[in-house]
């Protein structure tokens, strides 16, 4: 029987062209990154989002390993007497819980307080007017990442040197992580990039275009994702012909 079933693998393997086993992928996406590019242009909120029809697109047929699914994004802070960042947490909480019933794993940091100031010059919209009002500047406070693309690229390098994949697929457009895609290249391990052609309706400067060195510097076929892509992708919605 069990040379049966191996003979069975056998053929499989012959008929299809390749080893079976050299096809174990890992999902990595960059949650503010994917944001940024593919679902605020439409005014997508993630939590709208199906990762997990996502991940099954990406992987196209092949195993995705143990643990090879990953979301890497900043926890949403919660301002005191600020109804907006209080919907915004309950949000990233129900989309945590969906992710972890389909064993995917969130990869963690906190959002940091930063002060900027933006001085008034040619560069801001009616400056001049700004300026006669005695307006030199704005100041005001985001919010940003720490650290999450080092916890990917040390995801991606782990990865490699425990054998946990064969291709890792990569859903960012962050230029950062060319250092470690090259490392595990060297490996041999593969890395598929994931990038986004979404064109601007008014201004084609602010087109959304795949990254040249992530394409240049990741394995053939990158996947270049469209506007139809994304939108298939939103739950409760129709597929789009």
């Amino acid at each position: 029987m069990e040379i049966a079933r191996a003979s069975a693998r056998s053929v499989r393997v012959l008929v299809l062209g390749y080893n079976f086993l050299m096809n174990r992928v890992s999902i990595h996406i960059d949650g503010a990154n994917f944001y940024l590019l593919a679902l605020k242009p439409f005014g997508i909120k993630d939590a709208n989002f199906d990762y997990e029809k996502f991940a099954l697109m990406l992987a196209n047929g092949r195993e995705i390993v143990p643990r090879g699914k990953r979301l890497y994004i900043g926890t949403v802070p919660e301002r005191v007497g600020d109804p907006k960042s209080k919907a915004a947490v309950s949000r990233q909480t129900s989309l945590f819980t969906r992710l972890h019933s389909t064993h995917w794993e969130t990869r963690t940091s906190i959002h940091k307080k930063k002060f900027e100031t933006i001085m008034v010059d040619n560069r801001v919209q009616d400056w001049e007017s700004l300026l006669q009002k005695g307006i030199n500047s704005f100041a005001f406070e985001k919010y940003v990442e720490k650290g999450i693309d080092v916890k990917l690229a040390t995801d991606l390098v782990v990865g490699a040197v425990d054998n946990q994949y064969d291709t890792a697929l990569v859903v960012s457009s962050d230029t950062d992580l060319i250092p470690a895609i090259d490392w595990i290249r060297s490996r041999g391990k593969k890395v598929e990039y994931v990038g986004f052609s979404i064109p601007h309706p008014m201004d084609h400067k602010k087109d959304i275009k795949p990254t040249v060195a992530m394409i240049d510097r990741t394995d053939a076929p990158s996947r270049i994702l469209i506007e139809s892509d994304i939108r298939n992708l939103i739950m409760g919605q129709q597929p789009l012909i």
